[in-house]
């Protein structure tokens, strides 16, 4: 998931490079997004390991 976030980023960049600021935009919200679901979920799964010892 953290992979899927950081092409997003990319893309976000490539995209306002070339003066694209709508996808560019678009790009950056499904990134951010990505990436606090993979902190959620890390957490989550850390929490549980502690929990399991």
């Amino acid at each position: 998931m953290l992979r899927w976030a950081v092409i997003f980023l990319i893309i976000a960049i490539v995209a306002a490079i070339f003066g694209f600021g709508g996808i560019a935009a678009g790009a950056v919200d499904i990134a951010r997004i990505l990436f606090f679901i993979f902190v959620v979920l890390f957490l989550i799964s850390l929490i549980a390991g502690m929990l399991r010892r």
